[in-house]
This record gives structure tokens, sequence and C-alpha cells, in this order.
């Protein structure tokens, strides 16, 4: 198993000018604790239920991660997740790949749906339904392999319309960064986890242990209908753990 460290919130202080430090202490603490990995929600607004209502501090997600990639040297990178409908897909697979390459090839592909109308409507983003957001989200999956295959050919789909694609250069990883899909719908997210994903990530504050491993279930009968071994797929899990002084954890 291993651990990964997650934001949730940037509602440190009321000195907003002690933000970057505290956020830099905090990375490379997490480095040297010997975490796996450190993600970045992509949110533009303050998400977190347990933050204070009047308290609005919010990261923009990858220009973060590229802070912490010049903080650190070994933790990997990632943001769970982006939402599809945030950015352009040749954009942001331009910019995840530019992360990978200056981290020396730490980065994860955080990717979902996007669920928050109040910050598309709040920012000026165009959001769609949900059956639209999904379609654009598998788009999105084809270009990131399109892209990081080093393909240039154009790309057409029913959303996006990419004349030459040239991303360069190309990312460290190979044959890509891994690519995760958050989410746990069984008929659409799932699918996709299986067909285009190297990890899935579910809440566990959504449902109980069974459920998930119900939806685990599900994940492997797309798998065996795609013939894509299910044992290729990485496996996450968002909790929170409580540590006390005494080292015991607590859900």
């Amino acid at each position: 198993m291993k651990l990964g460290f997650a934001f949730s919130s940037f509602s440190w202080s009321q000195d907003q000018g002690l933000l970057g430090d505290t956020f830099r202490l905090i990375v490379e603490r997490v480095e040297r604790a010997g975490f796996f990995s450190l993600w970045i929600p992509d949110h533009f607004f303050q998400i977190d239920p347990t933050a204070d209502p009047q308290r609005n501090e919010m990261l923009e997600g990858w220009s973060a991660l590229a802070f912490a990639a010049g903080c650190t040297n070994r933790v990997k990178l990632g943001t769970l997740v982006t939402g599809v409908t945030h950015r352009h897909p040749g954009v942001l697979l331009k910019a995840a790949t530019t992360l990978d390459v200056l981290s020396h090839g730490r980065t994860y592909f955080g990717i979902g749906a996007a669920w928050s109308e109040a910050e598309h409507r709040g920012l000026g983003i165009p959001f769609p339904g949900q059956k639209e957001r999904f379609e654009r989200l598998e788009e999105t999956l084809q270009i990131a392999q399109h892209m990081w295959s080093g393909k240039t050919e154009p790309f057409q789909g029913k959303y996006y319309h990419l004349e030459h694609p040239l991303n360069s250069p190309q990312a460290v990883q190979q044959p890509h960064p891994p690519i995760l899909v958050g989410g746990s719908g069984e008929q659409k997210t799932l699918r996709l986890v299986a067909q285009y994903a190297d990890a899935c990530n579910f809440l566990s504050t959504f449902g109980t242990r069974e459920h998930r491993l119900h939806k685990l279930a599900v994940l492997r009968e797309h798998c065996e209908r795609l013939k894509r071994p299910y044992e290729q797929i990485e496996k996450t899990v968002t909790t929170v753990l409580h540590i006390t002084r005494m080292g015991a954890r607590e859900r």
C-alpha cells in the first residue's frame, strides 16, 4: 500500500501573505515524511465542507503543482482531479506535459467530468449537462493518447478540433504520465477507467466498504469486456486519517 497526501483547504492563516510559505513548508514535510504522492484539488472556490464559510482560499491546481515540483525531488504530483471543462484539452495536456518534464517524470494526470456548477457560473466557464461533460471527458482522454503518442495529425471530435496537436517536448514518463480518472459511476466513469486510464480514485465517504468493493467488481467487468487486464489499473481511495500523538489513527 502507498500513502499519498491530498490538500483540501488552504485556509491556514488570516495573513494571506503567509500562504505561499506555509504551502512550501507542508510540501517539503510531505516529501520528508516519505509520502508516495501529493495531490492538489483542481477547484477555483473553496469546496471543503468543514472550512469556515467566510474563507475561500483556493490555489489554482496546476500552478500549485508546478510550485510544489520546485520544492521537492521525489514525491509524485497530481490533481485530484482536474475538471474536464476547466481548460481546453490541448492546453491542459501541454500543462501536464510541462510539469512532467520539469519534475523529471513525477506527474499523474488526474481528470474527471467536473461537478461544481457554482465555480463555472462564478468564473464564466460554460457548464454543459452531464451527458456532454462525459462525452468531453472521453474526447479529452482520446486527445491525451493522441498527443502523448507523438501524433501531430489533426484530431476531429464532436467537441474539440485540433488542427496540429504538437506536443514538444514530450513527457518524460513513457508511454505517458499515468492517467487517473476520478469517480465511481458504473456505466460511464468506470468504463472510461477500463478503456483509457492507468488508475482510478474513489471517495471513502461515498458509500460503505462493500459499496466500493461492488464498484471494483463493476470495473473488473468493464475490463473483461474490453479485454483489458484488471490488474493493470491502480486502485486508489481518498479518505481522512486523524493521527494522534500516540500514533493511533481514527477515521
